[in-house]
């Protein structure tokens, strides 16, 4: 059986959801019958401290449903420039939206307000108009990394001067609030929009959401609609939703636990391996003189799964399914394969 830290989209849903999903009272979405499905609704935007939320199939369709519904075609949107948004979206903004992206370098992730202030376009018939500043809190590439409440809350007021709204992706939301000990609305507090991802460390099967006020969220309805995202008796999938967001929230920490574990293991083994804050390990192989496609094959060959995150990074995500036990037995199979590595050919 192989040990997948691939990634949290893995996890599998718990037995109550499996059984929930089967009891689940349904109804057609569109027309706004599906009793399930309005109910995380609700649910969601109350852990969120927002007005109004809605249930979408995926982090993308999230996030791009928010992009179309702040932006018109021709405006232009600053972000982080490893953002997931950026990064691996699939070039949606521009092909969808036709919105034009500034990135801007974080630390770490996390932009610093004077940047995007710096950023904002003036008032120039030359230049387009900026309509709509991206987060991202947990970081992807960043490993996981995490942004504060008062880093956040910088950037929102430079936001709040320039009247321009801000859109969060949260696809491990949650992973943050429970590495700061804080609130999930505490972050959600300095942003007009935001997409979590219930589909990660949450454990449901499928889907997102994405909250804001209701005209919003009327709007983004609209939008979902033109996207192939109106469903009918959604409430089968929606309904593990529920529990991810009333049940598996604080379990993250368990997560995060194995991941330090992993981190401090793999640096006693003499490799190079970033700040880790939440469940996400990135892992340098430069030391080793061999790249990390390279070595991924050879772990997979003893049966570790992870994914090449840079010519030279590893990435291992820790989730649900992942126990101590795994952790020991990973470190143990990587400590024979630098072993390998290390002897002559």
């Amino acid at each position: 059986m192989k040990i997948d830290l691939r990634s949290d989209t893995v996890t599998k849903p718990t037995e109550a959801m499996i059984r929930v999903m089967a009891e689940a009272e349904v109804g057609d979405d569109v027309y706004r019958e599906d009793p399930t499905v309005n109910r995380l609704e609700n649910i969601a935007a109350e852990r969120l401290g927002k007005e109004a939320a809605l249930f979408v199939t995926s982090g993308t369709q999230g996030n791009q449903v928010a992009v179309l519904t702040h932006c018109v075609n021709g405006d232009e949107v600053i972000l982080e420039a490893d953002s997931h948004l950026f990064y691996y979206e699939g070039g949606a903004m521009s092909a969808l939206a036709g919105v034009q992206t500034r990135t801007i370098p974080g630390v770490r992730g996390t932009m610093r307000a004077k940047d995007v202030e710096k950023a904002i376009r003036g008032k120039n018939i030359h230049f387009p108009r900026t309509k709509l500043i991206c987060l991202e809190n947990t970081h992807n590439r960043a490993g996981g990394a995490v942004s504060t409440v008062e880093q956040m809350k910088s950037i929102y007021d430079v936001a709040q001067k320039y009247q321009i709204p801000v859109h969060l992706d949260g696809a491990r939301l949650f992973n943050a609030a429970v590495a700061l000990g804080v609130d999930v609305t505490a972050l959600c507090s300095y942003t007009d929009t935001v997409q979590i991802c219930l589909s990660k460390g949450l454990s449901a099967p499928v889907g997102s959401i994405i909250a804001g006020d209701r005209d919003f969220i009327e709007e983004a309805r609209w939008w979902r609609k033109k996207l192939g995202g109106g469903l009918r008796q959604v409430g089968y999938i929606a309904a593990p939703g529920i529990l991810a967001l009333t049940q598996m929230t604080e379990r993250l920490a368990e997560d995060h636990e194995r991941a330090r574990q992993l981190a401090e293991g793999l640096r006693k083994l003499s490799l190079q391996v970033e700040p880790v804050e939440t469940n996400i390990v990135l892992v340098h192989t430069e030391s080793i003189r061999e790249s990390a496609v390279d070595f991924l094959k050879r772990l997979e060959g003893k049966g570790v799964l992870a994914v090449d995150f840079d010519e030279y990074v590893i990435r291992f995500t820790t989730h649900r399914h992942i126990t101590e036990e795994n952790i020991t037995r990973v470190l143990e199979i990587m400590e024979d394969l630098l072993e390998a590595v290390a002897s002559p050919r």
